[in-house]
């Protein structure tokens, strides 16, 4: 049967609010009668009297029971619980004003007694709502935890103060605040005071025994964390930060849940750019999504981040067992791995890519498996080229002859003018994907960026297991450059790209300024407060002084976004791909145990999926 909705339910502990604010409204108008008559109670119309009452009594009860004020829709005693109050007595005020008005030929009351009660009543009921937060932020006060100082005193100080202070299970308790603004040198936040600025924390934090400062600035430049963390450990304090504001669940409401360890990112200044995935990522909801090298930093990532966007089922393919089990637990909390969703494969195995791509059907597909060490295929770069070209193409067949929809191949920075064996395949595999885009149905492209802040075998996992063991801390030179980014920045960049992308191109985000790796090296070292020595190893075949993100015959265009760069590419047609290609000019494929790239592409008993791109089997 139809009908009206449920009763609004007021909570038993809110009872005792509502009894308070009823007899607020009643108290007030009695005595507001009274003092008009100067205490000369055989004046008063005392039925009136009542009646006034009954009426602003039965107002605030169903105008508080419809703006929620009753069922727990405001923070008790905050400013909008107070606006509300207001307006609500307001509201009320003019209601009883009305009414006494109506009724002739005399009034119920005076007419001064529905304003002067409405004022009484609105202050009485802030007041009562006042003394029961200040209780019950007496009563939840941590008693113990470290003794916190928090530097910046706005509003995510601010936020973090009351935070700290409302929980008994806190573990900081703030003993001061920290500001470099001198109009707040007298500012205090629920009893917690401005003590100083940077300059005096030393003292400040003798003086009050502190052992921890948190730097509650989440806009705050990598100078200031910097300055600020150097400072800090000087004075023995463990230095914490609040993230910044793009990166919180609830930007509007900061709490010592969103506290976390200062980190390098934050040292360095590479902050994450935000590329608005929401607003564009709908092209997959409802689709098939598959990710090639889901175990790894950026695949694993990827996959979080693709499960926000409801695909009707997530396929995550590696060859490693192991981190299929790890990508797993950290998406669903258990991995049993045997469900679809993980797939284990070899990117290298044509047939079985080809039948797997046949029997699932993706629509949306993400290429991040790859070989990315430099030294390591400086070495050996037939595993490049087997993985990096070969397993590339692999999956461009199938997802041609599946008729995928849109395909991302996540390249490096390294392929812009490359001088690597890492770099030149990775420009091929950009080629190659780019040839797809002009003869498959789909949308086929790439994605380049840089090195990626803590991935799996990144230069900052290498220096901090370097700090750990005493150094020394290996850098190739003290001017080599490169750019940085975080992962959930690259993985942004990569789904929106298969959004905004058009057919053959490389996307490149601008990732502002190269930083040099020394750097990198110092500001861990100091984070870790080791005396650890750093040492130059002199620069190692293939690499760069300064990586760049454009080659020098590459045009930057951003027409959709202000921070990505749209490149065209030259389409490389796979019958055409050598593995001389990957070790540079001058040398010769027959000189490798590789051979030629069709004695790889195709078995003898199998026939080419693009005949006219594939040379016949030898």
């Amino acid at each position: 049967m139809g009908g009206a909705g449920p009763a609004p339910v007021v909570p038993w502990s809110r009872l005792g609010i509502v009894a308070g604010d009823l007899l607020a409204w009643a108290g007030s108008l009695v005595l507001a009668t009274v003092f008009r008559y100067d205490g000369a109670l055989d004046r008063i119309n005392l039925g009136g009297m009542i009646a006034v009452c009954a009426v602003a009594c039965g107002l605030q009860l169903g105008v508080g029971l419809l703006v929620k004020l009753y069922q727990g829709g405001y923070r008790t005693a905050s400013f909008d619980e107070a606006v509300v109050i207001v307006a609500c007595g307001l509201i009320i005020g003019a209601s009883v004003l009305v009414v006494d008005l109506a009724v002739q030929p005399s009034r119920l009351v005076p007419l001064s007694v529905p304003l002067g009660g409405t004022m009484a009543a609105v202050l009485a009921m802030v007041t009562t709502r006042g003394v029961i937060r200040g209780l019950r932020e007496g009563t939840a006060r941590p008693r113990s935890g470290a003794r916190t100082l928090v530097f910046g005193a706005g509003d995510g100080g601010q936020q973090l103060i009351r935070s700290m202070l409302t929980d008994p299970a806190s573990p900081y308790l703030p003993v001061g605040l920290i500001d470099d603004d001198p109009g707040k040198r007298h500012l205090r936040i629920s009893g917690v005071r401005v003590l100083g600025t940077r300059h005096h924390l030393a003292e400040v934090a003798r003086h009050h025994d502190a052992s921890v400062l948190v730097v509650a600035v989440p806009s705050g430049q990598a100078e200031l964390y910097r300055d600020v963390a150097r400072e800090a450990r000087q004075c023995g304090l463990e230095v914490k930060v609040l993230p910044e504001l793009a990166e919180l669940l609830a930007p509007s409401h900061i709490s010592i849940r969103d506290v976390r360890d200062i980190d390098v990112t934050d040292l360095l200044g590479r902050h994450q750019v935000d590329t608005d995935i929401q607003a564009i990522a709908g092209y997959l909801e409802g689709k098939r999504v598959l990710v090639t090298g889901a175990g790894g930093s950026i695949g694993a990532e990827l996959c979080r981040q693709l499960t926000r966007f409801e695909p009707a089922e997530l396929m995550m393919l590696d060859r490693d067992e192991s981190a299929l089990h790890a990508v797993q637990l950290s998406i669903s909390g258990r991995a049993l791995l045997d469900t679809g969703d993980v797939i284990l494969a070899d990117i290298r195995d044509r047939d079985r890519i080809v039948s797997l791509f046949a029997e699932r059907r993706p629509d949306v597909v993400f290429h991040a498996a790859a070989l990315k060490h430099l030294p390591m295929l400086e070495q050996y770069p037939e595993e490049g080229y087997k993985t990096n070209v070969l397993g590339t193409i692999h999956v461009l067949e199938a997802a041609a002859k599946a008729g995928v929809e849109r395909f991302v191949n996540i390249s490096t920075d390294k392929a812009a003018d490359a001088t690597s064996v890492l770099g030149r395949s990775k420009r091929l595999a950009e080629r190659l994907t780019a040839h797809f885009a002009g003869s498959a149905s789909g949308s086929f492209l790439s994605v380049r960026f840089g090195n990626v802040l803590g991935s799996r075998g990144s230069v900052l996992t290498a220096f901090a297991r370097q700090v750990a063991g005493g150094g020394p801390v290996t850098v190739t030179h003290p001017e080599v450059t490169r750019y940085f980014m975080t992962i959930p920045e690259a993985v942004q960049l990569v789904i929106q790209s298969a959004a905004i992308g058009r057919g053959g191109e490389v996307l490149v985000l601008d990732m502002g300024e190269p930083v040099r790796i020394v750097d990198v090296a110092r500001q861990l070292i100091d984070m870790a407060g080791a005396d650890v020595e750093i040492v130059f190893t002199g620069m190692r075949p293939g690499e760069k002084l300064h990586e760049q993100l454009l080659g020098t015959d590459e045009r930057d265009e951003r027409p959709f976004h202000p921070l990505i760069s749209h490149v065209e590419v030259p389409p490389l047609a796979v019958a055409e791909v050598e593995f001389s290609d990957v070790l540079g000019a001058g040398s010769r494929a027959e000189d490798s145990a590789v051979g030629p790239a069709e004695d790889l592409l195709v078995c003898a008993d199998s026939e080419p999926l693009i005949t006219s791109d594939l040379p016949a089997p030898s």
